[in-house]
């Protein structure tokens, strides 16, 4: 939820300090009376709160003042009560929540409304990055080395933006609207009157920065201050240029003999990245938008959530990346951009794709890892398998709690919480195999997965009820305050680990379930198989080679065998201390019956 935001007052012109902090003042009067808002701090100008970095946070280059602002903290809200369940005899259980009112998202919303009424200016909203500002989520960044088309190009692509719908917000780093003073030094004409370069520059910096000479220290600063030269401030003109002379060895000579001005477009700054101009256009997507798929997956527009219940057609919910994915197929199938000049999608969308892939890497080196020490563990490449193929299954889960809960897939903590679910689904199938391992050693293999399965049902669902149970409150995001008592709902702090519990809650769920029926089967599946393949593969050595054969022999000893009943194991009491005897052999006159040994006993 919404806590403190940055709030990016933009207009284009030449104004100046005063004129941006008269806007300024405004704005952040406006902001001072929306309820919900704790405390502002107002920046006017270029600079102050500006983060930047390379991942494009900061704000857009026509910003002429910035205001930070601070909800009210969630503990400090205003409450209501709402009804949470009812029940047949007591009826209707209510529960404290905070105001929706004072949410952090209806209050920005409120707050924009308020700054748009402004004329003249343009007002953005970007919530306080906990991290390395990456700026809006729609980034798009062309380069190329014309830069006319360079240009071209990226008020283009702004355009694009602004008409696309559920795009707003649009913004770009193209040089502000402007004019700089070109002066041009006819060298040939400065030689003639034996000027040089070198003294005509220092004549115009006398007019416009000053000639620097030196530094010096003093008490009231921690940096050296630079000492230049200048003009008074009353002849820092440019037409003082043309009464400027110059000192030569034939006298002083006017600099307007050689020099002269004209006005060019301002160019600001140049960007470059691996050797090549770019520029940047940004966007956000528009909140609360569905786009409406009919059955044969055409869009039809864009309305408001609350306008698609009850239609027939598909919502599908308008995202950053949705808008990407429309964006793309424009470029691509366009002339928007020239030849010259390629695109690539930044921002949050590289950041999305480095974590990604990074997750990736992580949970395969994971699997490998866990195969290694299995693999050593149960010297059985099948078992192996069979534990890590149990633990991408369990995937399936994750994705089930998250379709059930209406929550979007996060790379960050959906991506922690399927890692984490790994190391307990391995531990599970672990305990399963090993103990059918050590069973199989003195019974057959099939009874030795239906005792395992009776054995070790307990311990697997407990460790799975109680883990389950533990993180079923962090899943509905209630808080529990041990020392002052009660309890919240839909806290900050809380909010934020909804998902990786989640993924564990789920996708364990799903996992017991694979470990106590897929893991047998599979197990099953494997004898069972084993036990087909060999007579199959003797049957066909009997009947290939001949009844006179050894494998014909081998075959009739079997059969005769199976015939042959395996007497039967009796144990006596415990108190009599009686070694094991079989059935055929024990005494007639026995007073009371002997239980039959189990090979599990």
């Amino acid at each position: 939820e919404l806590e403190a935001a940055n709030v990016f007052v933009r207009a284009r012109g030449n104004l100046s300090l005063q004129e941006k902090d008269d806007l300024l003042t405004r704005a952040e009067r406006i902001v001072l009376e929306t309820p919900g808002i704790q405390s502002a701090f107002a920046f006017a100008g270029d600079g102050g709160l500006s983060t930047g970095g390379p991942g494009g946070g900061g704000g857009p280059r026509d910003t002429i003042g910035q205001i930070q602002i601070e909800m009210i903290p969630w503990e400090d809200r205003p409450t209501v009560q709402v009804p949470w369940f009812d029940l047949p005899l007591i009826g209707t259980i209510s529960t404290t929540r905070v105001d929706p009112a004072f949410d952090g998202d209806e209050i920005a919303e409120d707050l924009l409304t308020r700054l748009r009424e402004m004329p003249g200016i343009k007002v953005d909203l970007s919530a306080q990055d906990r991290g390395p500002a990456q700026g809006k989520p729609i980034h798009l960044r062309l380069r190329g080395d014309d830069w006319t088309d360079l240009q071209r190009a990226a008020t283009d692509a702004a355009a694009l933006f602004a008409r696309t719908p559920g795009v707003i917000d649009v913004e770009d780093t193209l040089p502000l609207p402007g004019i700089d003073w070109e002066i041009d030094v006819d060298v040939e004409k400065a030689g003639r009157f034996g000027a040089d370069v070198a003294t005509v520059g220092a004549m115009v910096q006398l007019v416009t920065r000053g000639i620097f000479l030196d530094t010096m220290r003093v008490d009231s600063s921690d940096e050296e201050i630079e000492i230049r030269v200048r003009l008074p401030e009353d002849d820092r003109v440019l037409s003082t240029l043309d009464s400027l002379k110059v000192r030569t060895a034939d006298g002083l000579v006017p600099l307007a003999n050689f020099i002269s001005r004209q006005p060019v477009p301002r160019l600001a700054q140049i960007d470059r990245i691996d050797g090549e101009r770019f520029f940047d256009v940004k966007a956000d997507a528009a909140a609360d938008l569905v786009k409406l798929v009919d059955a044969d997956g055409a869009a039809v527009g864009l309305v408001p959530a609350a306008d698609a219940e009850g239609t027939d057609l598909n919502a599908v919910p308008v995202t950053p990346n949705e808008r990407i994915a429309v964006l793309t197929e424009i470029l691509d199938g366009g002339d928007v951009l020239p030849p010259s000049v390629s695109y690539e999608w930044t921002g949050d969308q590289e950041e999305q794709a480095e974590s990604g892939a990074f997750l990736m890497q992580a949970f395969a080196g994971a699997l490998g890892l866990m195969f290694i020490i299995l693999l050593a563990q149960f010297n059985s490449v099948y078992n192996s398998i069979l534990v890590l193929l149990a633990v991408v299954l369990s995937t399936t889960g994750v994705l089930i709690g998250m379709l059930v809960m209406g929550q979007t897939f996060s790379i960050i903590m959906t991506g922690t919480g399927i890692v984490a679910l790994a190391g307990i689904v391995v531990n599970n199938n672990i305990v399963l195999i090993d103990t059918y391992q050590e069973y199989s050693r003195y019974m057959p293999r099939l009874e030795a997965i239906v005792r395992t399965a009776e054995d070790r049902i307990r311990p697997v669902l407990l460790t799975t009820l109680t883990t389950m149970a533990g993180l079923t409150p962090m899943m509905f995001g209630v808080s529990v305050d041990f020392l002052r008592g009660g309890y919240s709902i839909g806290s900050p702090t809380a909010l934020w680990w909804i998902q990786l519990a989640t993924a564990v809650v789920w996708g364990l769920g799903v996992a017991t379930i694979l470990t106590l029926l897929f893991t047998p089967s599979m197990l099953a599946a494997r004898v069972w198989f084993t036990t087909y393949w060999n007579a199959g593969t003797r049957t066909l050595q009997r009947i290939g080679l001949g009844r006179a054969s050894r494998a014909a022999e081998d075959w009739a000893i079997r059969r005769q065998a199976r015939r042959v009943r395996a007497p039967t194991l009796l144990w006596a009491e415990e108190d009599d201390f009686e070694p094991a005897v079989l059935a055929s052999e024990a005494p007639k006159d026995q007073a009371r019956p002997v239980p039959p040994l189990r090979a599990a006993e």
